[in-house]
Order: structure tokens, then sequence, then C-alpha cells
């Protein structure tokens, strides 16, 4: 098998307090599967459980986008114990949504089941946004968020974004923020 690190070269290593920000592994496949297969994970998403061989091409994606973009998503690992976290991470999604995005790269999370509640997704973010502004000159950035998920309109909203539209995304509302 192909070393798992090959071709990570251009994507920065990021370590907060308690959480590593890192390239994806093909090691990395088992939990980032069993993240996007869980059911809680997915409840504001909109989309159902993804099969191993979707999550395959995610994790492939991520890679792609920072060869392709000069930014895209980490695998998020606590430091303490090497336990996959989930992922957080900056991405031109090309979304087919009004207002256009087009060309805002859209922060995300995206965290395990076992890891809510802990302040993840808030530290990993805050660490994704310095990354960002140190890079790009903290060019705007925009987020979608399902209106009933009130976890990520916190760590938002501790992030700075603010909502300025309204809209619909694949038939459910949703809501758009910027910072």
């Amino acid at each position: 098998m192909a070393d798992p690190d090959k071709g990570a070269g251009n994507i920065p290593v990021i370590e907060t307090q308690r959480l590593r920000m890192r390239p994806f592994r093909i090691a990395d496949l088992d939990d980032y599967a069993a993240m996007w297969a869980d059911p809680v994970v997915l409840k504001h998403i909109g989309i159902p459980p993804s099969p191993r061989e979707q999550t395959w091409t995610r994790l492939l994606r991520a890679h792609g986008h920072w060869a392709l973009m000069g930014f895209g998503f980490w695998a998020v690992e606590e430091v303490s114990t090497g336990r996959f976290v989930g992922e957080v991470g900056l991405a031109e999604f090309m979304r087919d949504i009004q207002p256009s995005l087009v060309g805002t790269p859209e922060i995300g999370w995206v965290l395990s089941r076992w890891s809510h509640g802990r302040g993840f997704a808030t530290e990993a973010a805050t660490a994704a946004i310095a990354w960002w502004d140190e890079n790009h000159g903290g060019s705007r950035t925009v987020c979608i968020i399902d209106p009933d998920n009130a976890a990520s309109l916190r760590v938002a909203d501790k992030c700075g974004y603010t909502e300025f539209a309204r809209t619909t995304y694949k038939e459910s509302p949703i809501l758009v923020l910027a910072r």
C-alpha cells in the first residue's frame, strides 16, 4: 500500500492545546467512515449515512482540495490520545445555492459523536480561522448551518460569524453566515 503521508507536504499541521489538525491518512478511513455513517452526527447535515466508498471519496477530496485550492479540510485528532475527532477546514464546494457562495471559502466542521460537547469544534475552527487569516489575509469566509443546529450556531458565533441570509439548500432551510 502507498505511503499514507505521501503527497501531504502542502497541508500544514496545526496543534492547539488539545487537538492536532493534520492531513488525512489512509488509516483514518475506518473512523472517518464510522463518523459519516452515524445518524447522530448527520442529524443537522441533511444527508443520509454515507457508505464507506463515498467516505473514501471524501478523504481523497480533502487532499485534492489542498492541492488545487491551497486550503481544505484537516483530520482532527486528540493530542493526548491520538483518537480521531473529526474534520475541520475550509473548502470551495461550488454549491448550487442562492445567494451564491462560489468564490468564498466555506468553513465547516463535522465531529465524531464521542467528541460532542467538549469544545473541540470551537477550538479547531478557531485554529482554522487563524491559519486562514495568516495565510489568506483575513478575507471573507462563510458557513451554512441548519437553523435547528444550536451547537454549530454557538460555534459559529464564538468564531465571529453572523447571519446574512436565510435560504434553502437541497430542499432544507439553511442559515448563511459570514465573517
